[in-house]
């Protein structure tokens, strides 16, 4: 079941918007959905910290109050994942869209078929993300830890410890050099080495300060100073092919 919010302060743009995703979902008899309507930022937020978030969100950046931009980056702050299409009649906000990790980004009047190829493409990378994972051995036996919960991994002592959105798993002590134990992790585009000792999930890294790796749940991890620069331009390279 596919979970969609639609948050416009416009009554009739969440009408239209609501109207094609139903149209959408009833084409495409292998997918389930259901669509959530919102009329600000700040009430989509409080569902999401009430109830969890969303699969996918079609935010109107033009918002009284809380913009698309802030909602976007206090969504990402929670830690959610959810896949974000930007949908507004100014092209003004391209840029501040990359800053949450924006899927896509549509002006109005949306066109039906291109809203569809961009719904598309977000149920396959959806998709995709869902169900790639990797078997970590601890003391209590293996474990199968979803890629896209895994915030980043650090060598400690002699074990691999793993920092997910669920909490830290340590692995066993290593028996092979660092970048072999993580190379399950570096064959995702998504993951990073950064140094000898971490390997960064990209995807939820929301900054880069000095020597801080500034991630989605608002986090801070220091990294070497020599691995700084390298790590920009690594994380850089990432979103701009994502997007």
């Amino acid at each position: 079941m596919l979970r969609i919010a639609i948050c416009d302060d416009e009554a009739q743009y969440v009408h239209q918007t609501a109207k094609l995703v139903q149209e959408y979902l009833g084409g495409r008899p292998d997918l389930s959905g259901q669509v959530f309507p919102f009329r600000l930022g700040r009430e989509l937020l409080c569902q999401v910290e009430e109830t969890g978030g969303f699969d996918l969100y079609l935010l109107d950046i033009i918002m009284p109050g809380l913009n698309g931009i802030q909602t976007g980056r206090q969504l990402r702050q929670l830690g959610d994942g959810g896949e974000i299409v930007y949908l507004t009649t100014s092209p003004d906000y391209a840029v501040d869209s990359y800053s949450v990790r924006a899927f896509f980004y549509l002006l109005k009047p949306l066109e039906k078929d291109r809203l569809f190829q961009v719904l598309d493409a977000a149920v396959k990378k959806l998709n995709e993300r869902r169900s790639k994972a990797v078997l970590i051995t601890t003391k209590d036996g293996p474990r199968r830890v979803l890629l896209d919960q895994i915030l980043y991994v650090e060598r400690v002592g002699r074990s691999l410890r793993y920092f997910c959105s669920g909490g830290a798993v340590d692995s066993l002590s290593l028996r092979v050099p660092f970048h072999t134990a993580v190379e399950p992790l570096l064959s995702d585009p998504r993951f990073c080495q950064c140094g000898s000792s971490f390997a960064f999930n990209l995807q939820h890294v929301a900054g880069v300060n000095g020597q801080e790796v500034l991630l989605d749940s608002g986090d801070p991890v220091a990294i070497p100073r020599a691995s700084v620069a390298p790590f920009k331009h690594a994380w850089g390279r990432f979103w701009l092919e994502e997007g």
